[in-house]
């Protein structure tokens, strides 16, 4: 699931500079191209595409980088292979107050 949401926002992304390109910062850009097209679409109904389509995907983007960010949290925890493996626990300590019996000498064998 994180590389499907992953594709998808690097692919939102590319359209998102190419929309970003497309327009100039003093109000020229797509609109300025199409000079004789005045009639069909004009100039404050293509900058306020651009626009819309600019905030759409810049929205986008950020609901996906949160998606993905919860989708490689519940992955990780699925898989083993990214968790660290448990520490062994602490063998009990045996204390005891009297030495332990000394060995019973060995007897030699006839």
């Amino acid at each position: 699931m994180y590389l499907v949401l992953s594709i998808i926002t690097i692919l939102v992304a590319v359209l998102l500079i190419g929309i970003v390109l497309i327009q100039k910062s003093k109000g020229g850009g797509l609109s300025s191209q199409f000079g004789g097209a005045g009639n069909v679409m004009g100039v404050r109904q293509t900058n306020s595409f651009l626009e819309k389509a600019t905030w759409t995907l810049a929205a986008l983007i950020v609901v996906l980088s949160i998606a993905s960010s919860f989708s490689l949290r519940s992955e990780s925890k699925a898989d083993t292979r990214f968790s660290a493996p448990a520490a062994p626990a602490p063998a009990a300590a045996t204390t005891t107050d009297a030495p332990a019996a000394p060995a019973a000498p060995a007897t030699p064998a006839n």
